[in-house]
């Protein structure tokens, strides 16, 4: 996916908000098993996905635990980072080989003081940022494991062709044999 189609996706610019955010991106190649973002530490930097497959995860007792995934078009960002300057949680890694789109948090910020457009534009992906994580949230604290993988294939269709199914069951709470039984009784 484009700049100018990710740029769009959050909240439509003017050609002239649009060329200065544009001026102030990075396109970055980085390998498979890249960790982008790292737990514990302030980020300085977002990215959108321009080609490839990431997974943001949290260590918990020694447990890699899996809470979401990120295509093309998708959002790798600390928003704890992002929006308060402070260590982030969560770690994200890299699946694939992959093209990202790379923002300085700093340059942004100091756009939204200069363009009010862009400001607008910041606020509006914050927000959608926050409703992807509530709509992560919801479902596993009262869907089944299997409502979750079906809602998984719905909103990721060649998730199962492109992440390890580790990761998939780490996602979704359970062994890889509960998967596999999932996986089974779907098809």
């Amino acid at each position: 996916m484009d700049i100018d189609q990710i740029i769009d996706q959050i909240h439509p610019l003017s050609s002239a908000a649009k060329l200065m955010l544009k001026k102030n991106v990075e396109e970055v190649h980085l390998p498979k098993h890249s960790i982008v973002i790292q737990a514990d530490k302030i980020e300085k930097n977002i990215y959108f996905i321009k080609i490839g497959i990431a997974r943001t995860f949290s260590i918990i007792d020694d447990n890699e635990i899996t809470f979401s995934f990120g295509k093309e078009g998708d959002t790798i960002a600390s928003l704890k980072s992002y929006i308060g300057n402070q260590k982030g949680y969560e770690s994200i890694e890299l699946l694939e080989d992959c093209v990202l789109y790379k923002f300085s948090i700093e340059r942004l910020k100091k756009l939204f003081n200069e363009n009010i457009e862009i400001a607008n534009w910041g606020r509006k992906f914050a927000e959608k940022e926050l409703i992807k994580a509530e709509e992560r949230f919801l479902p596993r604290q009262f869907g089944t494991a299997t409502e979750r993988y079906t809602e998984l294939l719905k909103n990721y269709p060649d998730l199962i062709k492109r992440v390890q199914l580790g990761h998939i069951a780490s996602y979704l709470g359970i062994t890889q044999v509960s998967l596999s039984r999932i996986r089974t009784k779907i098809t």
